[in-house]
């Protein structure tokens, strides 16, 4: 019956609070109805994993309780369906409460949890077994989107001193929560740890439990709202300020509250994405330039002359003479136009042309971010802001390598067959640029150097920088790969830890502006120093922590750094600095390819001496940046101001840094959601597990850059699947260098392939790089360096597969080079050794450097090694062999190479648990077809690669 009730009639009139119990209890009791369920019907196939089962896994996880068996499935569907009334309710009801005229971020998240409750429908909805991609889409997107609901309502909470301490408390415990959730699932995953799974089950329904919870704090927010439309207590029209509110109003003389301060703008967040995208093609055509340059001396075998396009960098001398300087100045928007030239090189098929394309596009790139920061010196705010997107660009970066397996989609040697994003990258750089360019921006107040001020030093603080930047943070797994120590795992791996080094890059460019007299102190200085030893020096869980440490620092000295040199004269200070970096370039080059480059040797495997060069020119800039502060000179002109070294990284009206910083939470978010994506399954099975066969090849991929200074990942990936190898041996596989792009083919293989891998010594090694991928689980790998007293070092890993149940030894080799006879002599008396004190079945993967029955073959294959060679009679050989014990060798072929790289492919295939056999040879039809090579690179092959030499795979006795 309608009552009376205040001013108005109502139907029914009933507390707010009841939307959010209603919601409470129907989310609980499709969990636990769930739980319940499950547990009565199907206990023992719920807490049964990929690895173990009960009584070691005794308590099922969400993901099992709630997904495809019936009716657990159903009970969890049917209450989240009637959850969404009460949700959809839930959100209304608290736009209602905190919506203020003059504030954007009530209908932001507004907007979050109305997308929230739909990606919650999705993968409730859609199961892993209907669509696993679009599961883990809905999945993901709900789990980002739980950031900025939490953060938002804890922002937007309503004075009640009650409800706001509840909001924390479960805040903290969820987010609380996600790292041994994290540590538990990486046990269970990547280690096998038996019951760990158990305790990851436990902190995963925490989770649960603390993500409806919190929701349920809005019981006591609601409780002064009554339905229908009435509010009887006033709360929703309240003005008091919001809890975000009162923190900017009490830190309104504050960087923060100056950051953050005022109204939302569409029209500045889209200038902010702009100038990220800018900053994200500057270092997406930096890395490429090396990588580009590369390609000559690669296939010359030693200099080319093309190297000499590396200076391209040094353009900012341009900015010299004054006529031109002004006419760089008024014309950015060409300038950063033509940069865009690196772009498109991507539609030149010519290699010298492009390269001519892309070093061109740096040179411009290099000299328009320069003017654009000298148009803008005297207005620090503007001038930080810029400085701003372009560190987040480099962030943007290396998530966009994160998300492409350590591949930049728009460099110019991957187009859309090999995995290239160019014309898209193209046109939103064109759009990107042209948005950031429209403001005409003068150089400000004619500047005046104050006293005993280096611009040299600046320069060289420049360069060490940039250089520390590329070297190291380009690529996310750059430093998790200087860390690596192979199996078993001890240290951070490139999946998913590559999220924690975007994450505290972040954290440096975001606390930078804020800190920026700490950030450049001395004492901090000291400690960075410390953790760039640290980094070189150990390995393992220790070196990537002052990894982290350092990555942080570099990207914290950004903005004070480029802010001090721009105020004492651009041409200088950026030539400098270019030129430094090119210097530390070389020199980061020289460490590994002495062998090849005039000097070499006073450079041999000396990575210590680069990181203390990197850190020694950082202090030069900290100096530099030191003495301007304190060393300021009255200038000339009524409105002249000159700024501190404060003010270099802030000034009062920075309201786009705000945007950036946005831009920059985004990233982080995307970054994580990555690594959830990218996470391997570690569930691999071998081509033919019913025939216990083993097939292992070698190969030599050449840096992975065709004949045509194309990316060759995917084709290596395309003849690598076709010939069905469980087991391959990658050698000159070490790409995390500048020169190389700071690359890693090995992720993108072993992820696509479905294999475990062992990079090898890491880029800190100083060797080309030996790379394993197994179809077989990896129960223990070594590094080995052999003796090179003469020669460039060479690299072997020793690792144990557990292949059917039984422990094989592969070994991976590649031996010094021809003209180091004493080196390969000592290297085979080494690998020799090694390989008779294996008690187990052994294949050695190599590249030995000699001729069958002559010299150094009689070392590896004798009485010590106790190895065979898989065909004796095979004479045309002088680089890679296949070597082998304690297993039956069935067959051995010879695939060619098409274009990919300048070695064939050395395929065998074993038989565990087998006798070893004889060397007769036999026809394929005495071949069971499961033991057989394939059929498809007989006779003209498949895409330039076909068996060759024999021109059929041999099969033996």
């Amino acid at each position: 019956m309608p009552t009376k009730h205040r001013e108005g009639d109502v139907v029914v009139a009933f507390s707010g609070k009841w939307i959010s119990w209603t919601h409470t209890v129907v989310a609980y009791a499709a969990f636990i109805g769930a739980l319940v369920v499950g547990i009565s019907l199907h206990y023992y196939k719920i807490v049964q994993n990929e690895h173990y089962g009960y009584p070691q896994e005794w308590f099922p996880s969400v993901s099992a309780t709630i997904g495809d068996r019936y009716p657990e499935r159903s009970v969890f569907q049917v209450f989240i369906a009637i959850t969404s009334g009460p949700r959809f309710a839930l959100v209304f009801l608290w736009y209602l409460l905190t919506a203020r005229p003059t504030s954007m971020l009530p209908k932001f998240i507004a907007g979050v949890g109305l997308f929230r409750t739909l990606t919650c429908g999705g993968w409730t909805y859609v199961t892993s077994t209907d669509d696993h991609g679009w599961h883990d889409i809905f999945m993901i997107s709900y789990l980002v989107a739980t950031v900025p609901w939490t953060l938002g309502c804890l922002a937007l909470s309503p004075p009640n001193p009650q409800a706001i301490k509840y909001r924390k408390i479960m805040a903290g415990l969820f987010f609380g929560t996600l790292v041994p959730l994290v540590y538990f699932f990486i046990q269970h995953k990547v280690h096998k740890v038996p019951g760990a799974y158990t305790i990851y089950a436990f902190f995963e329904w925490a989770l649960v439990l603390f993500d409806v919870s919190f929701d349920a704090v809005t019981a006591l927010d609601f409780d002064g709202l009554e339905l229908v439309v009435k509010d009887v207590k006033g709360t929703s029209r309240r003005q008091e300020p919001l809890a975000v509110q009162k923190v900017l109003e009490r830190e309104k003389d504050k960087p923060v509250g100056r950051v953050f301060g005022g109204r939302f703008s569409w029209d500045d967040s889209v200038d902010a994405l702009a100038d990220v995208y800018n900053g994200f093609v500057f270092w997406s055509l930096l890395t490429s330039l090396g990588l580009s340059v590369w390609y000559f001396p690669l296939w010359h075998m030693g200099l080319s002359g093309y190297e000499a396009l590396v200076m391209c960098t040094v353009s900012p001398l341009l900015l010299g003479p004054r006529v031109i300087r002004s006419l760089l100045v008024q014309n950015q928007r060409i300038v950063h136009l033509l940069s865009l030239v690196g772009l498109a090189a991507y539609l030149i098929p010519s290699p010298e042309y492009r390269l001519f394309a892309v070093s061109f596009g740096v040179s411009m790139s290099c000299l328009a971010w320069v003017t654009t920061w000298l148009s803008m010196r005297s207005k620090p705010a503007a001038l930080g802001a810029k400085i701003s997107a372009w560190s987040i660009g480099l962030i943007a970066s290396s998530i966009a390598k994160f998300a492409f397996q350590t591949s930049n989609p728009i460099w110019p040697i991957v187009h859309s067959a090999n995995g290239g994003w160019n014309k898209l990258g193209l046109a939103l750089a064109v759009l990107a640029t042209l948005r950031s360019t429209r403001k005409r921006m003068s150089s400000g107040t004619v500047y005046v150097p104050p006293f005993a001020v280096s611009p040299i030093l600046a320069g060289l603080g420049i360069g060490g920088l940039i250089f520390g930047l590329h070297s190291l943070l380009s690529d996310s797994s750059t430093m998790i790969l200087w860390t690596w120590e192979g199996y078993p795992v001890r240290g951070p791996l490139a999946v998913p830890h590559g999220a924690y080094t975007i994450f505290f890059m972040g954290l440096g460019s975001a606390a930078g502006p804020f800190f920026p007299d700490f950030a450049v102190s001395m004492p901090l200085h000291c400690v960075a120093s410390i953790a760039a030893a640290v980094l070189t020096f150990t390995s393992n869980w220790t070196a990537y922590y002052a990894g982290l440490a350092l990555a942080t620092y570099l990207m914290a000295l950004i903005p004070t750094l480029i802010s001090s040199a721009i105020t004492q004269g651009a041409a200088v200070t950026f030539g400098v600095g270019f030129l430094t970096y090119n210097i530390m370039v070389l020199a980061h080059v020289w460490i590994v390819a002495y062998a090849f480059v005039p000097g070499g040797p006073l450079m041999r495997e000396r990575t210590d001496y680069v990181m203390t060069a990197m850190m020694l020119l950082i202090c030069a800039g900290l100096l530099s940046a030191e003495w301007l502060s304190r060393n300021q000179r009255k200038p000339r002109g009524r409105n002249f101001k000159q700024p501190g070294a404060s003010t270099f990284a802030f000034a009062p009206s920075l309201k786009m840094r705000a945007y950036h910083l946005y831009v920059l939470v985004a990233l982080q978010l995307l970054a994580a959601s990555v690594a959830y994506l990218r996470f391997p399954s570690y569930n691999y099975k071998p081509y033919h597990g019913d025939e216990k066969v083993i097939t292992a090849g070698i190969w030599t991929v050449h840096f992975s850059l065709d004949n045509d200074m194309w990316s060759s990942e995917r084709r290596m990936r395309d003849v690598i699947k076709e010939l069905e190898l469980d087991v391959v041996g990658l050698l000159e596989s070490d790409l995390q260098r500048i020169i190389m792009g700071n690359r890693d083919t090995t992720q993108f293989l072993a992820e696509d392939l479905g294999m475990y891998v062992d990079y090898g010594p890491g880029p800190n090694k100083h060797t080309w790089g030996a790379a394993l991928l197994s179809k077989f689980p990896i129960l223990n790998s070594t590094h080995h360096l052999l003796p090179s007293p003469v020669g460039e070092l060479a690299p072997a890993i020793h690792a144990t597969l557990d292949c059917y149940g039984e422990m094989v030894d592969v070994v991976v080799f590649h031996s010094g080079q021809e003209e180091d006879a004493e080196d390969r002599r000592l290297q085979s008396e080494f690998l020799s050794k090694l390989m008779g004190s294996s008690p187990r079945p052994l294949i050695l993967l190599s590249y030995l450097v000699t001729k069958p029955k002559e010299g150094n073959y009689h070392t590896y294959v004798g009485e010590v090694s106790k190895m065979r060679d898989i065909d004796p009679s095979d004479w045309d050989r002088w680089c890679e062999y296949i070597l082998y014990k304690g297993l039956r060798r069935v067959g051995y072929a010879r695939v060619s190479r098409s274009t990919i790289t300048d070695t064939e492919i050395q395929v065998g295939k074993f038989i565990v648990g087998a006798p070893e056999g004889s060397d007769e040879i036999i026809s394929e039809d005495q071949i069971p077809v499961g033991q057989r090579f394939p059929e498809l690179f007989k006779g003209q092959g498949v895409r330039g690669h076909q068996y060759h030499v024999f021109n059929e795979p041999r099969y033996f006795n």
